[in-house]
């Protein structure tokens, strides 16, 4: 326990509290700018990125990675608050939670294991492209003052760490925030701000029990939306989490990842803030910037109420410009390049996986779309390939003839299954050895029947032998070759 919380919490106590104030600054922008997006008042966003991080520092499954109010979220909340307003918005993120801590206890973290690297690798891609493309509002219409400060800020953050010394002790993206907002300062250029972007809050968020009426109706209005911010919510927790495993080399636990979520999203609603889960880019920022331990996290999460009640005068003051030059850093950092190079070498199945997640989530901004068809598309080609390698030898015997069915029986294959036996061919006895095969569903038990029962009724005697323990279970369930009572219905045409 004692080693437990000194390795998560205190082990790089001087490079998670710099990255965490690194990360408590990109979240100020974001957080405001999805609160837009969702109809809300800043304050929501804010305190909800606040509130998020705190908790999530504590019980999440993942140190390191950041959680806060998230666009993909945001997106999902829009006519609730439009057609319903604010109330109903936290009654909403309150009821996400109580799904996402179920989600929890009934290990759906696992579930994780079945979306494919490039599911995963489309993901990454979609997000990077997608963080870039939310920075061009603040890069269109602008003057060149604009182009100069981002230009300048993405010089800084990929120059400064080469510098001897001080270059290794201070994250290069914190020196970007502070050099340009120092600059603009000073020489007093009129370029926009963070104080622009909305009102930052000026008191600490106080218990707010949502005011809605507790019955079946209200449950109904907000029933869909409470689901579909789990789902995405532990989607892009889950992918964000793989990613960041990835970059630290370490492993999350994902079943208390689901459960810290939930209760930070209770939590967030229970302060006025709307439901939020893991963010790649901050994540990204973070790990980019030193953070590794819980407690950059923590320090994220309070540094940004700090600087938003306290400091807002001052905070207000930094450059969008800035903030622009350390998420394109992000984009670039978290698109895998490498992809692109792949695409030469990797299978066109793997290709065409990974292209149609981008495209599904570039064009939708629905992340669980995305992902949800890249599974999807994944899984139906994975079936198709293990299809192919399913074969049936024959060998001929004295009289008869003998069948040696080799590979994988299931939906997928059983036409071509069904296709290799000869039923026309003059033989009084037909052995099907099912040694080295496997029939997994009740669609290859069916073709099995249909295999043995066209046999019999060309007069020919079968016999099927080498099942192993799951196959012979299958068929001894679900089929009616060896039942001959079935059979004899299936002989007679009833």
């Amino acid at each position: 326990m004692t080693d437990t919380l000194r390795r998560e919490w205190f082990s790089n106590i001087r490079g998670d509290v710099l990255s965490g104030t690194v990360v408590a600054l990109a979240l100020i922008p974001e957080a405001i700018a999805f609160s837009i997006i969702a109809g809300v008042d800043p304050k929501v966003g804010l305190y909800a990125s606040f509130c998020i991080a705190v908790i999530i520092s504590f019980l999440g499954g993942r140190p390191g990675m950041i959680s806060a109010a998230t666009g993909a979220m945001a997106l999902l909340m829009v006519t609730l608050v439009k057609e319903h307003g604010l109330e109903y918005l936290l009654a909403a993120s309150l009821l996400c939670g109580v799904f996402q801590i179920a989600a929890g206890y009934l290990r759906l973290g696992g579930l994780m294991r079945f979306v494919s690297r490039s599911v995963v690798t489309g993901f990454v891609n979609a997000l990077a492209i997608l963080i870039f493309m939310a920075q061009l509002p603040e890069l269109t219409n602008v003057t060149w003052h604009v182009y100069a400060m981002t230009a300048a800020g993405l010089g800084i953050i990929y120059l400064f760490p080469y510098l001897p010394v001080i270059g290794k002790a201070l994250p290069s993206p914190l020196v970007c925030i502070v050099a340009l907002t120092a600059f603009a300062m000073t020489i007093g250029l009129d370029i926009r701000t963070v104080g622009d972007m909305g009102e930052l809050p000026d008191s600490l968020p106080i218990f707010l029990w949502p005011n809605v009426p507790l019955n079946l109706e209200t449950l109904m209005i907000i029933l869909p939306y409470s689901l579909g911010l789990a789902v995405v919510g532990l989607l892009e927790s889950m992918m964000t989490a793989t990613i960041v495993d990835d970059l630290t080399d370490t492993t999350s636990n994902r079943d208390r990842e689901c459960k810290g979520q939930g209760v930070a999203n209770i939590g967030s609603s229970l302060l006025g803030g709307m439901a939020g889960c893991a963010m790649i880019g901050q994540s990204v920022i973070n790990i980019k910037s030193g953070g590794r331990g819980r407690l950059s996290t923590f320090v994220a999460g309070v540094f940004l109420l700090i600087m938003v009640v306290f400091l807002d005068d001052l905070i207000s003051q930094i450059p969008m410009a800035a903030l622009v030059a350390v998420m394109i850093m992000v984009s670039i950092g978290t698109f895998s390049w490498e992809s692109i190079v792949n695409l030469k070498h990797h299978p066109m199945s793997t290709n065409i996986v990974m292209l149609a997640t981008v495209a599904i989530v570039v064009a939708t901004h629905n992340l669980a779309l995305g992902v949800f068809a890249g599974v999807l598309l994944a899984s139906l080609f994975f079936a198709n390939k293990m299809g192919r390698f399913m074969v049936v030898k024959t060998e001929p015997i004295e009289q008869g003839i003998t069948y040696q069915v080799v590979g994988q029986v299931f939906f997928a294959s059983t036409e071509k299954f069904v296709d290799s036996f000869d039923f026309k061919q003059a033989v009084s006895h037909v052995t099907i050895d099912l040694t080295h095969a496997h029939f997994w569903d009740i669609t290859s038990v069916g073709a099995l029947d249909k295999v043995v029962i066209k046999f019999r009724r060309e007069g020919a005697t079968v016999d099927v032998i080498g099942m192993n323990e799951a196959t012979a279970t299958v068929v001894d369930k679900f089929g009616v070759h060896n039942k001959p009572e079935e059979a004899d219905k299936l002989l007679s045409g009833h």
